[in-house]
């Protein structure tokens, strides 16, 4: 995010919308897991969005919009609208759909004296569910226009804590109209008269929240954290998920075993954050925890169950309170787009055809290994060509023996008469035509023959200047924009996305010498094996 585009927003605008979700149309996330892109510093991609069952709101290009996380009416970024609603649907709902120019966490938060955050949903590296909102039932914050008089009324918001000159949405508006200049400690004072009226203290988000834990003591916070961790480990933390990432462990788990009433702010404890409570736990010996030094996530690697609070404690047997499954469920959809799956199978080709014709198998289809295997000893069988004397010898007849050597033998060279049953269904695979299939969530795609590999060189510009280029990316779906989107936020430089040409897709373009970086994102986060990952420093002598 540039700070001139930033400075577009003010914390005050976002603080205001914490007060009034309401004065700005929101997008709605598939699942609090997606929140962690985007207050990483990624832009808002259409495939992260939740749409409704009466199908996509209508919008312009360069409307000011909000992101919000099922389950919690607090907005966790801002930014405008790249195309329009009947732009995007022509496109397919993918691509690009806002331009995040300011989120939680994000410099111009940190910026605020006596920043805070408005609900316990609110983690350090992700947003979650309110516990509080959804034990409330309060209906579903709508994502389209400004609330009127009584839904601030409904929303606890008195109209004298707003100046009655004040118009929040109007403000933004004007503010992405205007041409984006250099920021400034100024930056704020630009705005902040236009909304001197909103009174943001220190305090409120303690006065927002009327729930149970703010009634805890901090030792009372800290003794419901430990049991429910251990609650939640005796009955839904199993081996086989391990590792899981701390903030997984915290909303799928933890949260879920905490008493009916009871509502658990990490903040509120003595630890204060997630990740100082893990390794607080890690530290006694009860579980092992270690960093990403990538995702820079706290991460449990495994529970000693020997271990004697383990032992001692008596889990409680009674229903798990689920949070949100809806939007876990969506969640792991959307991360499923992530996950790589490459197969290669293989076709009918001129060499085995006549194999294929004789028992009946359809040439044009895609078979499996296995599969192919099982063609060819179909033909076995049909010939009767297994050899009386010896079950693990295959006696080769014209047809079988042309569609196995003819042209791999030299000439001269005397054709085999017979081979051996363990060589036989890859002899026969060999002769075939190769394809693969790649597969990324619901997108597949069949290439024919060896995959092509991911290319990153690196080489000098300019003088001493260093950029990396990313091209071959078509091949695993990887979405070249989406990439340079992620790179940018994660190695604090410019990035690029140019199309190669003679349509032979997409080049993604990185400031600086990151070779090695980029590999190995795109191994974690993507799924590409290594194998398939080719580079070249062309700045190295």
């Amino acid at each position: 995010m540039l700070m001139g585009e930033a400075q577009k927003f003010t914390p005050l605008v976002f603080f205001a919308l914490w007060k009034v979700p309401e004065l700005m149309p929101s997008f709605m996330l598939k699942g609090g897991e997606v929140s962690r892109f985007v207050i990483g510093g990624a832009d808002l991609m259409f495939p992260g969005i939740s749409v409704a069952a009466e199908g996509l709101p209508s919008f312009s290009a360069g409307e000011p919009w909000a992101v919000k996380v099922p389950g919690n009416p607090a907005p966790i970024a801002v930014g405008s609208t790249t195309m329009s609603s009947t732009e995007a649907l022509k496109a397919g709902l993918r691509g690009k759909a806002l331009r995040i120019m300011h989120y939680y966490r994000d410099l111009l938060w940190e910026s605020v004296e006596g920043h805070y955050v408005p609900n316990a949903g609110f983690l350090e590296d992700a947003v979650f569910e309110d516990p509080s909102f959804l034990s409330s039932n309060q209906p579903s914050v709508s994502s389209e226009g400004a609330a009127d008089g009584s839904d601030a009324q409904q929303s606890g918001i008195n109209n004298e804590d707003i100046g009655e000159s004040v118009n929040v949405n109007d403000v933004v508006s004007e503010r992405l109209a205007a041409s984006a200049q250099n920021y400034s400690e100024n930056a704020a004072e630009e705005i902040t008269p236009d909304v001197s009226d909103l009174k943001l203290s220190e305090n409120v988000a303690a006065t927002e929240s009327n729930t149970e834990h703010n009634s805890l003591s901090t030792e009372g916070v800290d003794s419901h954290l430990d049991r429910c961790l251990l609650q939640a480990l005796h009955t839904t933390v199993k081996d086989k998920d391990l590792p899981m990432p701390g903030s997984t462990l915290w909303s799928n788990h933890v949260l879920a075993c905490r008493p009916s009433g009871i509502t658990l702010d990490i903040k509120k404890s003595s630890h204060k954050k997630l990740s100082k409570w893990l390794q607080a736990k890690s530290s006694t010996g009860l579980i092992v925890v270690k960093e990403d030094k990538y995702k820079k996530e706290a991460m449990l690697i495994s529970v000693n169950r020997a271990h004697p609070d383990y032992l001692s404690f008596k889990p409680e047997k009674r229903p798990v309170e689920k949070v949100d499954q809806a939007g876990d469920s969506a969640a792991s959809e959307c991360l499923s787009q992530k996950v790589l799956e490459v197969v290669e199978v293989y076709k009918s080709s001129v060499h085995v055809k006549p194999i294929f014709a004789s028992v009946g198998a359809d040439t044009g289809k895609l078979y499996s290994a296995s599969e192919a295997s099982d063609i060819v000893f179909k033909y076995i069988e049909k010939e009767n060509l297994v050899k009386q004397t010896n079950k693990a010898i295959m006696v080769l007849d014209a047809t079988l023996c042309d569609a196995l050597f003819k042209g791999a033998i030299k000439k001269g060279s005397t054709y085999p008469t017979e081979i051996h049953k363990k060589d036989l269904g890859s002899t026969f695979i060999s002769r075939m035509q190769a394809h693969h299939i790649v597969t990324r969530g619901s997108e597949s795609a069949v290439r024919k023959g060896a995959l092509k590999t991911v290319q990153i060189v690196t080489e000098r510009r300019q003088g001493n200047k260093k950029v990396t280029k990313v091209s071959g990316l078509e091949t695993f779906l990887v979405d070249a924009e989406a990439l340079a989107s992620e790179l940018q936020k994660k190695f604090a430089c410019s990035t690029t996305v140019a199309e190669l040409p003679g349509k032979k897709g997409h080049e993604v373009l990185i400031q600086g010498g990151v070779i090695d970086d980029v590999a190995r994102h795109l191994v974690e986060q993507y799924g590409i094996p290594k194998r398939y990952i080719e580079f070249l420093d062309k700045t190295r002598k």
